[in-house]
Parts: C-alpha cells; sequence; structure tokens
C-alpha cells in the first residue's frame, strides 16, 4: 500500500505560534506533511527576536528551539513575503491543501482620553520595536530627552519598558540591543518613571520574576507609595487572590518599606491611578490622572482625585491587538480570527475549508511564549483531522510557490539568507567587543547582510 501524497501547508507568520505549528505538523506521523513558513520579514522568531527585551537573555534563548523547527527536513523558511502583498489566499489555495495564520497580536490598544495623539504619546509597541532593533523602526523615532516619563500598564511589557528606560547604557552593553539604539540610551535625559496602573496591586499581571527584576536595578530606586498597596491580609479580595498576586503583594510591600538609596534615577511605582488628559499644545508636556477605586460590583470608578505628573513622554501598554488579514474573516470587537478549535470561520459561522488560525489571532494576547505551543497543538488536531477532506478538495496538481513568488517580483529570503543575517550580527559584536550578538538594525543594513 503506498503512502499518500503529503499535505502541503503555508503558516503564516514565523513567531512562536507559527513555528510552534510546524512543528507539532512534521513532528507527528498520523500524515505526511510539508510546511512551507511564509513570513514579511527575512528574519523569524517574531516576539521573540522583536518583542523580547534584550537584557531577557533566558527567554531569547528559546529561539535556539525554534530554530531546531525551522532546520527540520519537511520545513522551508521563506521570508521577505508578505501576505496581501506579494500573495494572497486564492493564490496560496492554489499551492497548499491548507494555511494557518498565526501572525500574532502587533498594536497597542489606545488610552481613548484627550491629548493621546500629541508627539512623545507612544505605543509601547512602537518603543519595544525601537531598542528590539525592528528593521521598520528607525533610530531617530526616540530621543529620550524628557527627564521623566509615564508608562501606563500593569503586564510584564510595562516592566520591561521601564526597565530599560531606568538602566544605563553600561549596563545593556553585553546585550544585543542594536548600536545605534545604545547611543541613544547613553544620551538619555530620563531621571524618573512614573509606572501606572488603574488597578490595584492584586490585579496587576506582572510575574513575579519581572517584578523582581525591576527592584534589583543598580541605577534606579524604586518607590512605592505604602497607601496604594495596603491590602488586608486578611481580607477576601486577598484570600481570592491567586499565588502569582500574593508574591507580587509582598515585594511591593517590602519596596514600600524601604528607604530610596540616592541613585541617579528614580522608578515611581504608582496603583489606583488613571490617566485622564494628556497635556501640551505641540507636544506632551504633562499627564493628568485621577485616583481610581472600585464599586461595589468589583467596577472601576474615578474619586474626582487628580494630579499632574509633570511627564515630557507617556507610552501605553494596555495590551495589545491583532490586526485583520486581506481576505480572512476578522471580529472587530475580539480583535481575532473567528474560529472553531482552530478552524476559520465565515460570517455566516461555517467553516472555512482549508483555513486554520493559531496564537494570539486565535485566541487573543494571553498567555505566555510557550501557550502558543499546546495551542497550536490544537490547532494541528483539528488539520490532521481534515486530512482526508483536504486531499479530496485538490483541483490537480499544487503549484510551486516559487512560481507565483516570482511573478510578484519579491525577492525570497529563505533560511540560508537568516542565516547570513545572524552571522553578520555575531561579527558587530565581536567588531565592538559586544557580547555574542548585536542586532543589525533598519532595513538598509539587512539587505546589506544578505547580499554579502
Amino acid at each position: 500500500m503506498t503512502s499518500p501524497d503529503p499535505l502541503c501547508v503555508a503558516v503564516i507568520g514565523s513567531g512562536p505560534a507559527g513555528i510552534y505549528t510546524a512543528d507539532a505538523l512534521t513532528r507527528q506521523d498520523r500524515e505526511p506533511v510539508r510546511v512551507d513558513v511564509l513570513d514579511r520579514l527575512p528574519t523569524p522568531y517574531g516576539l521573540v527576536r522583536y518583542g523580547v527585551a534584550p537584557d531577557h537573555e533566558n527567554i531569547k534563548s528559546i529561539a535556539g528551539t525554534l530554530r531546531q523547527v525551522l532546520e527540520r527536513p519537511g520545513v522551508r523558511f521563506l521570508g521577505g513575503v508578505e501576505f496581501g502583498r506579494h500573495i494572497g489566499r486564492t493564490d496560496l489555495a492554489r499551492c497548499y491543501d491548507a494555511v494557518v495564520y498565526a501572525t500574532g497580536a502587533s498594536v497597542d490598544r489606545r488610552l481613548g482620553i484627550p491629548g493621546e495623539d500629541l508627539p512623545g504619546s507612544v505605543a509601547a509597541t512602537d518603543f519595544v520595536n525601537w531598542y528590539c532593533g525592528h528593521p521598520d523602526s528607525e533610530v531617530e523615532r526616540f530621543l529620550l530627552d524628557a527627564e521623566e516619563v509615564a508608562v501606563v500598564g500593569a503586564g510584564n511589557v510595562a516592566l520591561d519598558v521601564v526597565r530599560i528606560l531606568a538602566k544605563t547604557a553600561d549596563e545593556l552593553r553585553a546585550t544585543d540591543i542594536p548600536q545605534a539604539v545604545l547611543r541613544v540610551l547613553a544620551d538619555s535625559k530620563v531621571r524618573r518613571v512614573h509606572l501606572l496602573a488603574r488597578r490595584g496591586p492584586i490585579h496587576a499581571r506582572f510575574t513575579a520574576k519581572e517584578l523582581r527584576d525591576l527592584g534589583r536595578l543598580a541605577s534606579a530606586d524604586v518607590a512605592v507609595r505604602p497607601e496604594e498597596v495596603d491590602v488586608d491580609p486578611n481580607g477576601e479580595e486577598l484570600l481570592r487572590a491567586a499565588r502569582a498576586a500574593r508574591t507580587n503583594l509582598k515585594i511591593l510591600g517590602e519596596w514600600a518599606a524601604r528607604a530610596p538609596q540616592g541613585r541617579d534615577r528614580r522608578i515611581d511605582v504608582r496603583f489606583w491611578i488613571r490617566p485622564a488628559a494628556l497635556l501640551g499644545a505641540d507636544r506632551v508636556t504633562g499627564l493628568r490622572v485621577e485616583r481610581t477605586a472600585l464599586d461595589a460590583d468589583g467596577g472601576l470608578v474615578a474619586t474626582g482625585t487628580e494630579e499632574v505628573l509633570d511627564v515630557g513622554m507617556v507610552l501605553r501598554s494596555i495590551g495589545y491587538a491583532s490586526v485583520p488579514l486581506p481576505g480572512v474573516p476578522f471580529d472587530e470587537g475580539a480583535r481575532t480570527v473567528p474560529n472553531s478549535e482552530g478552524r476559520v470561520l465565515d460570517a455566516d459561522g461555517s467553516v472555512r475549508a482549508g483555513d486554520y488560525v493559531a496564537g494570539w489571532l486565535k485566541r487573543g494576547p494571553t498567555g505566555v511564549i510557550g501557550t502558543n505551543k499546546s495551542d497550536a497543538a490544537a490547532t494541528v488536531r483539528g488539520l490532521l483531522d481534515d486530512a482526508p477532506a483536504l486531499r479530496a478538495a485538490r483541483a490537480g496538481a499544487p503549484v510551486p510557490v516559487e512560481s507565483l513568488l516570482a511573478e510578484s517580483g519579491v525577492e525570497v529570503a529563505e533560511y540560508e539568507d537568516w542565516l547570513a543575517i545572524d552571522a553578520a550580527e555575531a561579527d558587530l559584536a565581536r567588531s565592538l567587543d559586544r557580547g555574542a550578538r548585536v542586532k543589525l538594525g533598519g532595513w538598509d543594513a539587512l539587505n546589506a547582510a544578505l547580499r554579502r
């Protein structure tokens, strides 16, 4: 008995969700599968490369695991290919039996307050892209010429942003942060960072490890107001809280009790503070905030007590959101692709044959990097269950995707091209005497490495 022809699957997006999908597809023995992982960038790994802070080497090391998947027989990386621009869903249907969308969540949610569009009001994703060396972000995007900055958010990304602002360039020198970004940080005038959480410490989404890292900075004092972390130790709220929240409260209580050490920089961790308006005529010159509280139903309400923070920049980090893909159903409210166990649903609720979704685009921006592994595996189980129907729907032999991409005029960056970039970044680190790698910032530098 002859074995069936391999299923041909395209995965759109080479971040953790996309590569874990390729992993699950090629690690099983139910069906033979060939996978092409497409990404608009010539570099793989998505948020592992362009979202994890440069000083979190332990988290960034997951790239080694993802690399093993891309080097597996039956998996190809096709970078520099933008879905909807170089190739669309109709084209992909000629080349593949199935498509898995795994493009993540790439934009920040907005605050929705007056003054939010003033210069100096920034999405945290823009700042993260900048210090992570995303090629779409220009070095000139940030000058860091304000002495005080506010970061709005109560999650790990907000902590990352605060930590990068508060660290010295010398503390970041051994990381892979781009050299041009390092120079801007060396000239930074930022001396005080306000971290603002709209709810209390029990509701914050920081992990204890990230929170502790903030308190270990050699260059900055961390200040916490005792009254803002004063939680009844026998209260029902604390008794119901998760262990992680109780650990966070313990850390914050220790910080509230200690005296400042007189370091050059200061981080004010604030709770029960809601941004009300960004102030300024031509750019941000202040942030008006108001105190909040919980009502009887647990909803957040303003108390009417206000203050103004003398900040020159405000970074919002209140959650990520996915963006719609051309020709793919999208729920604007949930900011996800409607799906049933990873199978894409059309507007009438019917399953769209051959289309699947994984990662944040499937479930929303929840969980950690590792959550994408089980999420991708669940989508792949459904895809493999559908294998007979996918094969039956074939209309002749698949068209090689290379021929369609050649017609579009795109220059595809294959895995070997990524290795050239990887080698160039290692060479740059050696030339600068800076750690194992220094990221190439900007499209010109990436393209030069590809030509090399």
